[in-house]
């Protein structure tokens, strides 16, 4: 009796006990073979997974993006991720800063203060450039002329001067007479200077001797807004101050500087007061 191919081998002589020993061959082999199959389709899945590993790699090392050695921008706000806001911004009180002092000393319909030898040169003595004069007589002149020389008051009237307030000081036997003259405009007060002629008056008394009157002396002239302004230094002992008197010549420096700084003071106050509401 014949089996068909593929059953079981039995053992020889016709019996009907099986192989074992057979059997146990033919198990091995195809666990062997299994074996194999799994250790190739495992190798082939780690191979697929490191090439994914590799191109995830690259992708992320060489994209569209390239490096530029332009600073970063920030968003605009349209752009702003959801949720973020701008602070709000801070809000001040403070007046607006003052017009410049010099608009008002330029324009007689601005510069509305009261003025005079009280105001101009305030006080009993004058701190300039590091040094202390002390005050002595002042004078207010409504005839600009009167208180100038001849040449000089000729210039004066013939531009309108309106009125010159005069003031002297004296430190260590020198002695500066400073005057401050009102005009119409900047524009006059600009061509006085331009004009000038020497000199100012010196103006004795309240303690201080005739100086200047008939001995050299040193003389300034300037012009600031609508005023022009102008002083005469000298010995009080009556000695002449010429070119060379650096005392008498840094004394006239410091009465000009003087004036300078009165003019410019009228216009902060007014300034300020323009502002604040306090020239009303």
């Amino acid at each position: 009796m014949s089996f068909g191919h593929g059953g079981p081998e039995w053992g020889p002589g016709g019996s009907s006990t099986p192989d074992w020993a057979a059997l146990a061959e033919e198990a091995e082999r195809a666990r062997k073979r299994r074996r194999r199959w799994l250790l190739f389709g495992g190798g082939g899945l780690a191979a697929a997974a490191v090439a994914g590993i590799v191109a995830v790699a690259v992708v992320h090392e060489s994209g569209d993006s390239e490096a530029s050695d332009e600073p970063s921008k920030s968003l605009p706000a349209s752009k702003n991720p959801a949720g973020s806001q701008q602070p709000d911004p801070t809000f001040k009180d403070d007046p607006p800063p003052p017009p410049p002092p010099r608009a008002f000393i330029s324009d007689p319909k601005r510069d509305k203060a009261p003025i005079g030898t009280r105001t101009l040169y305030p006080g009993g003595e004058a701190k300039v450039n590091g040094r202390t004069y002390a005050k002595h007589a002042t004078d207010t002149s409504g005839s600009c002329a009167d208180a100038a020389n001849s040449d000089l008051g000729a210039v004066l009237r013939k531009h309108g001067c309106d009125k010159l307030y005069r003031a002297t000081y004296t430190r260590h036997g020198l002695a500066f007479s400073v005057g401050i003259a009102v005009f119409p405009d900047s524009a006059h007060a600009a061509r006085v200077k331009d004009d000038y002629e020497p000199n100012l008056d010196a103006l004795p008394g309240h303690g201080v001797p005739d100086f200047c009157r008939t001995v050299v002396c040193r003389t300034t002239a300037n012009d600031f807004g609508r005023y022009a302004y102008f002083t005469i230094a000298g010995r009080t002992n009556g000695k002449p101050s010429p070119a060379s008197d650096k005392q008498a010549v840094q004394a006239a420096r410091d009465g000009s500087d003087f004036a300078y700084a009165r003019i410019l003071q009228r216009g902060k106050d007014q300034a300020k007061a323009a502002v604040t509401g306090s020239g009303d």
